[in-house]
C-alpha cells in the first residue's frame, strides 16, 4: 500500500507541478495542458544533431530524471511512508542532485551546439554559487534535530517549524533550491530569450519529453525538501500526514514558480558574486544563531 502511495505521489506530483508551471507562465489554469504537451512531443520526430557525442546526448535527459527521482527517495510523506530512511538522508539529497550538473553538462556538450554548450556552462556557474547555500542551511537544520535523518528532522519540528526557528536559513535554502531546479529567475541554462532553449535546444520528441519530465520531478524534489526541512513535513491537525505533505509541497511549488516570475533575472556571474560575498556570510550567521538557540532555548 505504501509503495502505491509513493508511486502515485511521484506521478500526480509531477503532473501538478507541470500544471502549476504552465499557470505561472500563462496565467491560465489548464489541467489538460501537460497531457496535450506530452502527446505533442510524442508525436514529434526525434531529430539527431549533425555531429553529436551520442552517448552524452542520449544519457543526459535520463540522468536528469534519475537524479531527481533518487533525491525523492529520502523524503518522508508520513510516518513510515518513505522509500528509505537513511541516517544521512539530508546529505543524500544534496549528493543525488549533484548529478543534475553532470546531466546538464552532458546535455550541453552532447549535441555539439553553441547554445546548448553555453547553457550547460551557465549551470556550472550557478552550481558554484548555490552549492554552499544548500549544505550550510542543512547543517543548521541538522544542528537542531541532532540528526541528518529526514524523519527525525520532521519530528524535531513538532513544537515549532524551522521556518520560524531559522527564517534566514529558509530564505537562503529557498533561493539555492530555485537555482538548483533552474526555475525563473535562475533559468539561464534554458534561457528562452537568449539561448532558444539552451541545454534542451537540440532535443526533440521523446528526448525532450524525458528532459522536461526530469525537470518537473526536480522541482517537485526541491519543494518536498523545503517542506521537510522547514515546514514540518507531515505535521498538521485533522488531516492524515500524507495529505499535509501533499498540500505543503503544492503550495511551496506554486509560490516558488510564481515568485520566480516576479524577480529580475540575474547573470550567473552576478549570482555567483552575491552568493559568495553575501549568501555564505549570512549562512554562517544562521549557523551561529541556531547554535545559540539550541544551547539557550532548545525547542
Amino acid at each position: 500500500m505504501s509503495t502505491l502511495i509513493l508511486v502515485l505521489f511521484l506521478l500526480l506530483g509531477t503532473y501538478f507541478v507541470a500544471v502549476i508551471e504552465e499557470w505561472s507562465v500563462t496565467g491560465r489554469l489548464r489541467p489538460a495542458g501537460p497531457v496535450r504537451a506530452a502527446l505533442r512531443l510524442l508525436g514529434t520526430e526525434s531529430v539527431l544533431a549533425r555531429k553529436p557525442d551520442r552517448l552524452f546526448f542520449e544519457v543526459a535527459p535520463v540522468l536528469l530524471l534519475v537524479a531527481a527521482i533518487l533525491s525523492l527517495a529520502i523524503i518522508p510523506l508520513a510516518p513510515g511512508l518513505i522509500v528509505t530512511d537513511l541516517a544521512t538522508g539530508a546529505l543524500f539529497f544534496n549528493a543525488a542532485l549533484a548529478y543534475v550538473l553532470v546531466a546538464l553538462i552532458m546535455g550541453g556538450w552532447g549535441p555539439d551546439g553553441a547554445y546548448a554548450m553555453i547553457g550547460g556552462w551557465r549551470f556550472l556557474g550557478q552550481l558554484i554559487g548555490y552549492a554552499m547555500l544548500v549544505v550550510m542551511p542543512i547543517t543548521a537544520v541538522a544542528m537542531r534535530s541532532e540528526s541528518l535523518s529526514t524523519v527525525v528532522i520532521v519530528q524535531s519540528q513538532e513544537q515549532l517549524w524551522n521556518i520560524l526557528y531559522q527564517p534566514l536559513g529558509f530564505v537562503l535554502f529557498a533561493l539555492a533550491g530555485m537555482a538548483m531546479a533552474f526555475v525563473p529567475p535562475f533559468d539561464l541554462p534554458t534561457g528562452a530569450g537568449d539561448l532558444a532553449g539552451g541545454v534542451e535546444a537540440e532535443y526533440t520528441g521523446v528526448r525532450r519529453l524525458v528532459f522536461r519530465l526530469g525537470r518537473m520531478v526536480l522541482i517537485l524534489s526541491v519543494a518536498s525538501a523545503m517542506t521537510v526541512f522547514y515546514l514540518g513535513g507531515w505535521l498538521g491537525p485533522v488531516l492524515p500526514g500524507w495529505a499535509w505533505s501533499a498540500i505543503k509541497i503544492l503550495v511551496v511549488t506554486a509560490l516558488m514558480l510564481a515568485a520566480g516570475r516576479a524577480l529580475p533575472r540575474v547573470r550567473e556571474a552576478s549570482f555567483l558574486a552575491w552568493c559568495w560575498k553575501l549568501g555564505i556570510p549570512l549562512a554562517l550567521v544562521n549557523i551561529f544563531l541556531v547554535g545559540v538557540l539550541v544551547l539557550v532555548v532548545p525547542l
